[in-house]
Parts: structure tokens; sequence; C-alpha cells
């Protein structure tokens, strides 16, 4: 699947993944290969993404994924660095 993650000041991933965890406004959720389409709002928290290669993480303040046909956009309010 390809992942990609903007804030309203840049481009903060994009590439490959084999199961992203989004922190949803109802809880947390996971999107795998095939899921189906969907669009949700995002509370602050982790989005951890799975590769071949291990695991990302990323804090995020807010905002919207949508996922459909295998390509996932997360768009983040904003990323707290670590």
């Amino acid at each position: 699947m390809k992942l990609t993650i903007i804030t309203p000041d840049k481009l903060a991933y994009e590439g490959n993944a084999t199961a992203v965890t989004v922190p949803g406004s109802a809880g947390s959720f996971q999107i795998l290969q095939d899921h189906a389409p969907i669009v949700s709002t995002l509370e602050d928290g982790k989005v951890i993404i799975r590769e071949a290669q291990g695991q990302t993480v990323f804090v995020i303040q807010g905002g919207v994924v949508e996922a459909k046909d295998n390509n996932i956009t997360v768009l983040a309010e904003g990323i707290v660095e670590e």
C-alpha cells in the first residue's frame, strides 16, 4: 500500500506500508491491504507505519485519513517532533 502523510507545512512521509494504525475519533484502527474505502477524522495520537524493514511512528495533532484503492492519505494538522 502507498502511504502519504501531509501537514500544512510539508510532506512528512511518503512510502509503502504493510499496515497503518491511526488514532481515529472513535478509537484507533488499522488499515491493511485491500481495506474498504474509508474517510475518518483523527484525534491527537500515534500513526504507526509497519513496513518490511520494521516500523515508523509519527505523533500527529488531529487530522483526516482517507483510504481507497490501497492508497492511504493522512492529512495531519501537525506533527509533534520527538
